[in-house]
């Protein structure tokens, strides 16, 4: 709460209180918190097309940093939005090289394939995924909407 110390009557030592609220430092920090939240939110998607087929099991909570394996339908495989030179059987060895010193069988990796994409590939990225030691996996769908 502020005072007043100059001015009007009521003797030598008389404060009159200060009821305005100083909005500005608020303001501040509100525009300062948006501009993170609007850089920050970009980079926890994944820009990869692929075309999902519809899931009908109930959403689950993200974990904090997850990995994002994308299978396009011209069997692509993607980490996030880089894609993968060595094709799916190189995926296990390219996220080992990503978690850094994390144990592989503590990450979940999410993998996202096109609904088209053989089933072979997404085989071998099954495998080279538990060869690496990664064995929490979650596939990724479509949410079921109700017509």
């Amino acid at each position: 709460m502020a005072a007043k110390l100059s001015g009007g009557g009521g003797g030598k030592y008389a404060i009159e209180q200060n009821s305005e609220i100083n909005v500005t430092p608020f303001v501040d920090i509100m525009l300062v918190l948006l501009i993170i939240f609007m850089v920050a939110a970009p980079l926890a998607t994944v820009s990869v097309v692929v075309k999902l087929p519809v899931a009908v099991a109930e959403p689950q909570e993200n974990p904090p940093k997850p990995f994002f394996v994308s299978i396009q339908a011209d069997s692509r495989v993607y980490i996030g939005d880089n894609e993968i030179l060595g094709g799916p059987d190189a995926v296990g060895g390219e996220l080992l090289g990503l978690i850094g010193n994390k144990t592989p069988s503590d990450e979940r990796i999410f993998i996202r394939s096109d609904q088209t994409t053989r089933y072979g590939d997404f085989m071998q990225v099954m495998n080279s995924l538990q060869d690496s030691g990664f064995y929490s996996v979650a596939l990724v769908g479509e949410e079921q909407t109700t017509k």
